[in-house]
């Protein structure tokens, strides 16, 4: 059930008071994770999963703290990284010795780095769906102790008239296909043949049940009815021709949205999700599973222009994807406040209208929330951790952590 505008009001107000219970002013914006919805949707996920392991996907926390909190949950394992060199630094930070690389890398830096660490190489598998990626890879090696792991995405999209509906990601969409660069792989000195991957992102990350958009979300959840359908077909189809030329470790498959009915496909043993444990506005209308928002961060108020109106300062962090009105940071708490038409979230500063804005003063925090779930933390040194009523950590972002990934 979505939080109401009471729900929002005792947010506002359990949020000012942690930080003002920390006795000293906190530089702006603050951010904070709330670790009673994050633990509470940590377990949603494992139940929705239904005994299969979460594998963590660490694009959508960038919080080392928040990843090693996930891991320790029963029933996540592994983590979803979404680049190599930030997979050698998970690696060598100990915060996880099974690391799945879910993009294909041309870094060949970082590819050097890989194959001259014997523990590195063991822990982290590399995504390929191209022989470029491997004669990448063979470009930059020197007689490797340990294989280089790899794992081979294949199109998770619904194939419709001749078209593909989802992600643009990978090329190989058929058995034939899929067959052929792993025979490649296994040819190849040096390479092991570990695992596959499906991300049906136009089942995982596409919001179905949006109160305003009851027709398109009826459509959706026929796209997405008729994509889980279509991919049972394919993934048993290519696990089936896979199965002749090697035993594979691992298929990962699904992602938050999804979770539940991907984890139902005996192909997949493995499901990742990272959104649902911060729950960005992007995932307030699923109807798999209730959002419990986990993440926000505050803006404090600096004019007060006219009645109705406040100026907060900062507040331009939008989310990447297609531009729209989805992809702004919602204004959540005190409840009552909207973005305007004409400047939206500026990068300096940020106006907001409505009947909450008259009951706020100059210095006043205003909490928002971000469209999609970790990208936000690129804009942050540290976050806040907040339990029951108290702040009671304050942890790095990778940027805090001097990384840029």
């Amino acid at each position: 059930m979505a939080p109401t505008p009471v729900d929002r009001n005792r947010l506002w107000s359990r949020l000012d008071d942690a930080v003002a219970k920390q006795g000293v002013p906190l530089p702006t914006p603050v951010f904070v994770v709330d670790l009673d919805a994050f633990d509470a949707n940590a377990d949603d996920l494992v139940r929705r999963a239904h005994g299969k392991p979460i594998r963590v996907a660490s694009k959508s926390l960038r919080v080392p703290a928040l990843i090693e909190r996930a891991l320790a949950h029963d029933g996540m394992s592994g983590v979803l990284a979404y680049s190599l060199r930030e997979a050698l630094w998970l690696h060598d930070q100990g915060i996880s010795d099974d690391v799945v690389v879910a993009y294909p890398t041309v870094d060949r830096a970082a590819l050097a780095e890989l194959v001259a660490s014997p523990s590195a190489a063991a822990a982290i598998t590399l995504m390929v769906d191209d022989v470029a990626h491997l004669d990448v890879v063979d470009s930059v090696r020197f007689s490797p102790v340990v294989p280089v792991r790899i794992a081979i995405d294949v199109d998770a999209g619904l194939h419709l008239a001749g078209r593909t509906v989802g992600p643009k990601r990978s090329p190989l969409g058929d058995v034939g296909s899929v067959l052929g660069l792993a025979r490649e792989v296994v040819a190849r000195t040096g390479f092991r043949l570990v695992g596959a991957m499906t991300y049906e992102g136009q089942v995982a990350g596409i919001q179905d049940s949006v109160p305003d958009a009851r027709v398109r979300s009826a459509v959706l959840r026929r796209v997405k009815s008729m994509s889980i359908r279509q991919l049972a077909v394919r993934r048993r189809e290519v696990a089936d021709a896979l199965g002749s030329l090697v035993e594979l470790e691992f298929w990962n498959g699904g992602g938050s949205g999804s979770v539940a009915e991907t984890a139902a496909d005996p192909v997949v043993t493995e499901v990742a999700a990272g959104s649902g444990l911060l729950v960005p506005t992007l995932f307030d209308h699923y109807r798999s599973f209730e959002p419990r928002p986990a993440s926000y961060f505050a803006l404090p108020v600096t004019r007060k222009p006219a009645p109705g109106v406040v100026t907060v300062h900062g507040g331009g962090l939008t989310a990447s994807g297609a531009a729209g009105p989805d992809r702004l940071p919602t204004p959540w708490a005190p409840a009552g406040l909207e973005l305007t038409g004409l400047e939206g979230a500026g990068e300096v500063q940020t106006p907001l209208v409505g009947p909450s804005a008259d009951g706020l003063g100059i210095g006043d925090l205003v909490w928002f929330r971000h469209a999609k779930s970790g990208e936000v933390f690129e804009h942050a040194g540290t976050v806040h951790l907040l339990a029951g009523d108290e702040l009671v950590d304050a942890v790095p972002t990778y940027r805090g952590c001097g990384q840029l990934f």
